[in-house]
Order: structure tokens, then C-alpha cells, then sequence
């Protein structure tokens, strides 16, 4: 399974995503509530563990934009709050099940392979759509205006994971990861040199819709993205 864990205790971090890594699962790690978010939102998972107490944004506040934003993963918290009240909040704010601290491990693993095995609501979204831009994630193709687009599998990755970001910042450290799986800076300028030909592929005879955010990184817009 590919497990995103959103966790600020470093410890209890490494602890899950060695006991992850162990049992053959892809874990990927956030260390606040804003990092999580994005992550959730730019990326596809299996199962979502979180935190409920996080810095930049609480864990329900990462389920409640998640939600808005139509992302369905199943979500765990995990936390120290133990009481019914909590329970309930945790719930109600579209979270699937809830652990508290401290837990057994295969106790979580258990929880996690129930939740990933619920089915889900609707159909996979297999075509993905900006603007006058088309994405089929299933034919492998890119059409602008109905004119096809040959990309190559990279440029064809960069692409899904900007797109799956409508509107919203994708950083160059998210990009390295998602698209090459560099969990550490290789000081090049990869991600820049493929931004550039992507957008001579997808732009020809069309306004810009990578946008880049000086010193952040990039988002893709449509004409119906948020400002």
C-alpha cells in the first residue's frame, strides 16, 4: 500500500514508517498539518494516517479541506486524545477510523488494511481535465483544444501531478519526489529543464498554464482555478 503519514513527533514517525517499510508498504512522510495537506491533495494514497495535534494545521482541518477538495482516501487518526468527544469530532470531520496513543503496531496495521480494503464511492477519475487541456490517465494521451500532445513518461508524470494540483503550489521538493523519487536535492536543475519543455509541448498555440511561483515552485491554472 502507499500510505501517506502526516506525524510532527519525529520518533513516532520513523517508528511507523520503518514498521511501514518492513511489511513491503510505500510509507511517504509529512511533519505538519500544511505539508500533509498538500501531499493528500498532489498525490494518490492508499490510506492516510494523521496526527490530530500538528503545527501549521490541525489534523481536522487537513480532513476538512481534503473533503472539500473531493479527495476520498480513507483517513486514521492517530493521537493522544482519547476522549468520546474527540472521537466524534475526529469523525465527523470526515476521518474513517481512530487510534490513540500509545498503540500497538499491529493493531495499526490491521486498521490500515481494513480501511484500504473499504470500497470507495464512484469510479476511479481516469481523465483529468484544466481548462482546454486533457489528461487520460488510462489511454496514456494529452490533448490541448483537441490537438494531441506527445509527451514522454516523465513530462507525462510531471504533468499528472501539477494537474492533480489545479490551482494549488507544487513545490520543486514535491515534484523531485513524486516524479523522480529523490528524497534528497541532486543540485541540479532537472525539475526546471523538464518544466521548460512541458510547457513548450502543452502551451503551443495557448496561454500558460504552468505558472511559476518564484522561490516556491509551480502551479498549474485553468481558467476556472482558484486566484
Amino acid at each position: 500500500m502507499k500510505i501517506l503519514v502526516v506525524e510532527d513527533d519525529e520518533g513516532t514517525a520513523r517508528f511507523i514508517a520503518a514498521g511501514l517499510f518492513a511489511r513491503g508498504h510505500e510509507p511517504t512522510l509529512a511533519r505538519d498539518g500544511r505539508e500533509g495537506y498538500e501531499r493528500a491533495t498532489a498525490d494518490r494514497f492508499d490510506v492516510i494516517v494523521l496526527d490530530r495535534m500538528l503545527p501549521q494545521l490541525d489534523g481536522l482541518g487537513v480532513v476538512a479541506l481534503m473533503r472539500k477538495d473531493g479527495v476520498s482516501t480513507p483517513v486514521l487518526f492517530l493521537t493522544n486524545l482519547s476522549g468520546i468527544d474527540d472521537r466524534v469530532d475526529g469523525l465527523e470531520a470526515g476521518g474513517d477510523d481512530y487510534l490513540v496513543k500509545p498503540f500497538a503496531f499491529e493493531e495499526l496495521m490491521a486498521r490500515l488494511t481494513a480501511l484500504a480494503r473499504r470500497p470507495t464511492l464512484g469510479a476511479s477519475q481516469t481523465v483529468l481535465e484544466a481548462g482546454d487541456l486533457e489528461m487520460d490517465l488510462v489511454a496514456r494521451t494529452v490533448r490541448r483544444s483537441g490537438e494531441a500532445i506527445e509527451l514522454q513518461p516523465r513530462e507525462f508524470r510531471l504533468l499528472e501531478c501539477l494537474i492533480r494540483s489545479e490551482g494549488r503550489l507544487v513545490t520543486r521538493k514535491m515534484l523531485l519526489e513524486k516524479v523522480w523519487e529523490f528524497h534528497f536535492d541532486p543540485k541540479t536543475n532537472i525539475v526546471e529543464t523538464h518544466i521548460s519543455r512541458l510547457r513548450s509541448k502543452i502551451d503551443r498555440g495557448g496561454p500558460s498554464l504552468i505558472q511559476t511561483v518564484r522561490g516556491a515552485g509551480y502551479t498549474l491554472r485553468g481558467p476556472n482555478s482558484a486566484a
